[in-house]
């Protein structure tokens, strides 16, 4: 009989099966794209060490307090989607896919095209602070300990 394997081993062990993943799709592409997501995860790191790989409809995506992105590739681009993209800051106008929505955010990286690695880090840091923020908030509920009835 195997014995349960604790939550932080677990844990431990999804995100060490997830970094392999994402180091095999690297790997897989053989091209600009590969080279580009190994970038984009060496900067997301840099902007936040406490960053978690994850793997999820098969795909990268790195969380800290909820996702903070998730790193597509397709034929022409490397796509950072953020799922709360809406509500961050972009001044450096990072953002250039799925502006449209009312809460998600792209960018859609092309061959050959530069990133601003320092707005990319800040941009990383809010989506994760913005992530963390929602952690701390009560639950609505009523004011009151009465109960309806």
């Amino acid at each position: 009989m195997k014995k349960p394997v604790p939550a932080a081993s677990a844990s431990a062990s999804a995100s060490a099966s997830a970094s392999a993943l994402i180091d095999a799709r690297i790997q897989d592409l053989g091209d600009w794209r590969g080279k580009m997501l190994a970038r984009v995860r060496k900067l997301i790191h840099a902007a936040d060490p406490e960053i978690v790989e994850e793997w999820k409809w098969m795909n990268p995506v790195w969380s800290h307090g909820g996702i903070v992105c998730t790193g597509e590739t397709y034929k022409s681009v490397v796509k950072m989607t953020f799922p709360r993209g809406a509500a961050l800051k972009d001044p450096s106008r990072l953002f250039n896919s799925s502006l449209e929505g009312n809460v998600r955010r792209a960018i859609d990286i092309h061959e050959g095209e530069k990133i601003d690695e320092s707005a990319l880090k800040d941009l990383i840091r809010a989506a994760a602070g913005l992530n963390l923020q929602g952690t701390t908030k009560p639950k609505r509920g009523r004011a009151s300990g009465k109960q309806a009835g």
